[in-house]
């Protein structure tokens, strides 16, 4: 008899969802609508009706799709998900509260992430004993409470945070919570968090031996317990206290509260069985209503395609006129750009010749001045330190005295007579005017190795053939460049300067077994005076040609043709 008036009612039941959700499809509701019908679900689960809760919140739920609200499609997914929670459906409301998730995370509702995050940690720690991710989500919330200002919301959580790491028994970290909710409970606590500070106290001072403490702060959980309505917190607090006084060696009666606590969660068991036995149908329904929602989902999505096939076929004709548009503007947009392209390289090459011309005449400029000073200093500058020099010893010679002061003199004359003369060497090199290009490529070559890098000079051409001064001075700045390229960049061990004459060219090869580099990147790698080389060699009508591979070393190739050679 009372099987078939359980499913009289299952079917009457039945009869109204369908009737509501026919009703709910064929109207929209508007956002404050949805917020209304939402706030009755609330009210509804905290009374515990939760059938009716779970209906109005899939209704809701429904319309907050048809509208594209995430924070109303987000809030339906908490009430139906704090539902389950409710009913100790952990799994699915779970699945629910991460649904919940991915809305809130498109809206800036802080206060609605705060409560999604708060029951995501509460099912990892207290029912999947997950108790990381627990802690990460608890603090999650935590963040968003302090962003709204919510002290009451973050008590609640670092409440919550004290208990998770409690329970895995890594009370340091815990202290600073348990700390913080003991200074404020007064302010925001209430009778659902004073058995569970009190627990929480116990259980602390437990760990830290202080045994007192401990036993009285569990003996005020469940006094506050025994009270109050929190059973949960007051069959946990049986629980820890059993394993308080089992370890000071009081046996009985932690046996007797370990029966205290099983006596409570049998209770609390038997009581989630009857919520569970009076919603019987719910998870059939939830099932049904998750099909009704993915069939929304589905309907909306091929009134989308419908629509997008639509707009594809008038999208043809403007295709087609567009096309042959484009196409039109194509051909002269490549019309011109061929004229222009011709015109931009025509400026270019001028462009280039007149920056080439730039170069030349910068480095002739710079090799006329080498020239002059190194002359002038030679000539003059030096010919008069040194006869200042000779005076001063024909002074001494002559009267027989050596002050300090002459002798100093006399130094520093002798140090400046040295140093100009270094400087008149580098600026314009004695061996390149007195012997020829020759002669001062292989001094160079010799000064310029050492115990890190050789540098070897070949030269098939006898060593006193001369050329034109010009011509020789060029040449010599050129490979005195590439030879200080070798040094500061390539890493080498070993390099070697090739010259030779065939017929009327002088063709000059150096190479390194350096790190090299790609052929294509030389010319943006700063200080290597590239550019100016090779302005320098199509200046003389020359060939100038770069070969290198990473860690396979450089060669470099220069044929100059010879202006006014001479025996």
């Amino acid at each position: 008899m009372f099987q078939i008036r359980f499913r009289l009612l299952i079917s009457f039941l039945l009869l109204i969802l369908f009737s509501q959700t026919s009703l709910a499809q064929n109207k929209v509701l508007s956002n404050i609508e949805i917020t209304t019908l939402l706030n009755d679900a609330r009210t509804n689960r905290i009374d515990g009706d939760y059938y009716e809760s779970l209906l109005k919140s899939r209704v809701a739920l429904e319309q907050a799709i048809k509208n594209k609200n995430n924070d109303l499609i987000a809030n339906s997914y908490l009430i139906i998900a704090s539902n389950f929670d409710e009913l100790t459906e952990p799994l699915k409301a779970l699945e629910y509260y991460n649904l919940g998730l991915y809305y809130v995370k498109k809206t800036n509702n802080y206060s609605l992430k705060n409560q999604l995050y708060n029951n995501l940690g509460n099912i990892y720690c207290f029912d999947k004993k997950q108790y990381d991710k627990g802690i990460y989500y608890y603090k999650k919330s935590l963040q968003q409470s302090q962003k709204v200002l919510n002290k009451k919301q973050v008590f609640f959580t670092k409440l919550n945070i004290t208990w998770a790491y409690f329970d895995i028994g890594n009370f340091q970290e815990g202290l600073p919570y348990l700390e913080y909710i003991n200074k404020y409970q007064s302010i925001f606590g209430s009778e659902s968090t004073i058995v569970a500070l009190n627990m929480l106290n116990g259980m602390y001072y437990n760990f830290v031996n202080e045994n007192e403490k401990a036993d009285a702060y569990f003996q005020k959980a469940i006094d506050f317990g025994n009270t109050g309505n929190e059973k949960s917190d007051l069959s946990f607090t049986y629980l820890e206290y059993s394993k308080f006084l089992n370890k000071i060696h009081e046996p009985q009666k932690a046996y007797e509260n370990l029966c205290l606590f099983n006596k409570i969660s049998e209770d609390l068991n038997i009581k989630e069985k009857l919520s569970k036995a009076n919603i019987v149908g719910i998870n059939l329904e939830i099932d049904r209503y998750k099909r009704e929602i993915d069939k929304i989902e589905t309907v909306y999505k091929n009134k989308q395609c419908i629509l997008i096939e639509q707009q594809s076929q008038n999208k043809k004709i403007v295709i087609i006129v567009l096309f042959i548009l484009i196409c039109s503007i194509i051909l002269f947009y490549y019309f011109f750009q061929n004229i222009h392209l011709k015109q931009k390289n025509k400026l270019k090459d001028i462009q280039s010749k007149v920056q080439e011309n730039i170069i030349n005449a910068s480095i002739d400029g710079q090799e006329l001045e080498r020239k002059k000073i190194s002359t002038f200093l030679h000539d003059n500058i030096s010919s008069l330190l040194s006869s200042a020099g000779l005076h001063l010893n024909v002074f001494t010679a002559q009267y027989k005295i050596h002050p300090e002061e002459i002798n100093k003199t006399k130094g520093i004359l002798e140090e400046a007579h040295k140093q100009i003369r270094n400087l008149s060497h580098e600026l314009m090199p004695s061996l390149l005017v007195r012997f020829g290009l020759l002669y001062a490529l292989e001094d160079l070559c010799e000064k310029t190795s050492n115990s890190r890098i050789k540098i070897v000079f070949n030269s098939l051409i006898k060593i006193k053939k001369r050329y034109n001064e010009e011509f020789e001075m060029k040449l010599y700045f050129i490979i005195a460049e590439l030879i200080n390229n070798i040094i500061k960049h390539s890493s080498a061990n070993n390099a070697i300067i090739n010259i030779e004459e065939v017929t009327c060219y002088l063709i000059i090869q150096v190479t390194d077994d350096g790190t090299g580099f790609k052929n294509n990147q030389f010319e943006f790698i700063e200080g290597f005076g590239i550019n100016q080389i090779r302005a320098r060699i199509n200046n003389m009508k020359g060939e100038f040609t770069i070969n290198s591979k990473p860690k396979k070393g450089t060669s470099i190739y220069l044929k100059v043709p010879i202006v006014n050679y001479r025996a």
